[in-house]
């Protein structure tokens, strides 16, 4: 856990910004909606692991 799962979270949300990117270059509302739930996931994990970051210390 930590440095990984923070790192994979990250690739996670740059995924879903270059999917919403593509859907709005191309006019595919899915697509686009797609990367702002991926982003969405991406951020919630990232809270996830701050906390668990917060009780270690």
């Amino acid at each position: 856990m930590g440095l990984d799962d923070k790192f994979d979270n990250k690739t996670d949300e740059l995924k879903g910004k270059a999917k919403e990117a593509t859907g709005k270059a191309t006019d595919d509302e899915q697509l686009e909606a797609e990367g702002r739930g991926d982003q969405a996931g991406a951020n919630i994990k990232q809270a996830g692991e701050k906390i668990k970051d917060a009780f270690k210390s």
